[in-house]
């Protein structure tokens, strides 16, 4: 399950983060903030950390049985 959920956690959360720094307004410093090129990669990011998350659930589920 680990080999799964501690990417699949590290994953989602950069892509939260890289989502959320591509929409916030020119307001902010940083090279990422207010470009939408890093809303788009991060959207998918994220779900692939998701899907590695419920992959880990699963396996887990799977041995205990």
């Amino acid at each position: 399950m680990w080999k799964f959920a501690v990417p699949g956690v590290l994953l989602t959360l950069a892509g939260i983060v890289w989502t959320l720094q591509g929409l916030v307004g020119k307001t902010s410093s940083g090279g990422m903030n207010g470009h939408p090129v890093w809303a788009a990669i991060g959207i998918p990011v994220a779900v692939i950390g998701i899907g590695l998350v419920v992959a880990g659930r699963r396996v887990q589920q799977r041995t205990r049985t």
